[in-house]
């Protein structure tokens, strides 16, 4: 339902992923959506029952297990790219930023880098700990993932915290970021302007955390 309250227009007629077994009590809440996919590892006989009347829709058991290698085909060949599979440890992690953050503002920012792999890029997700609040992809400008992100947004940004799949190129991303209400950003780092970046965060009193690596591909 936290996920749901992200953005409940573009739920209608979507694709839901989850990572554990779907039960009775799940399957009954997603049965009042429509939906076309869901994929799981596997459904319990009380969520088969819960989906057997709505039609068209696609159950598909995903067995565990990593893919180490992601393909997209191009013309004349094929590109292959490692899967993102880094797993952040408290190592890579590295305060930039005057500020260091909350240990609420850190929940959140380790929460929303998980999800934040998941969006194509450029990504911009804002976030509570435990709850996407709002979502930018798909754009040519990181700063207008920034902007997307918070017009997509269906719950309030205040006190929000926001994660980016790789590093912010200039400045005006993260104070799109602050303007919209959010307090601290996780970001790979690595801009020929990072230095830019983190004196632009500091002026507005974010927290800013680089991880390193990046989720950004092709």
């Amino acid at each position: 339902m936290r996920a749901l309250e992200c953005d409940p227009v573009s739920a209608f007629g979507g694709v839901i992923g989850v990572n554990r077994a779907v039960d009775a009590a799940t399957a009954s809440e997603m049965a009042k959506l429509f939906l076309e996919v869901i994929a799981a590892p596997a459904f319990e006989d009380g969520a088969k029952a819960a989906f057997a009347s709505k039609k068209n829709l696609r159950l598909v058991e995903v067995p565990a297990g990593q893919q180490n290698w992601v393909l997209k085909n191009i013309s004349g060949g094929m590109l292959v790219q490692d899967s993102d599979l880094h797993k952040l440890a408290e190592a890579d992690l590295k305060v930039v930023s005057k500020r260091p953050p909350t240990s609420e503002e850190k929940r959140a920012l380790l929460f929303a880098w998980k999800v934040c792999k998941h969006v194509k890029s450029n990504a911009i997700l804002y976030a509570r700990d435990g709850q996407t609040v709002g979502v930018g992809a798909g754009q040519m400008s990181r700063v207008d993932s920034c902007k997307l992100g918070a017009m997509k947004a269906q719950l309030p940004l205040k006190g929000t915290v926001a994660a980016s799949d790789a590093f912010f190129p200039f400045p005006d991303g993260v104070e799109e970021i602050a303007k919209a209400g959010a307090t601290a950003i996780i970001q790979p780092g690595g801009s020929v302007r990072d230095q830019e970046v983190i004196e632009a965060a500091d002026r507005l009193g974010l927290a800013m955390i680089f991880t390193g690596v990046r989720h950004f591909r092709h």
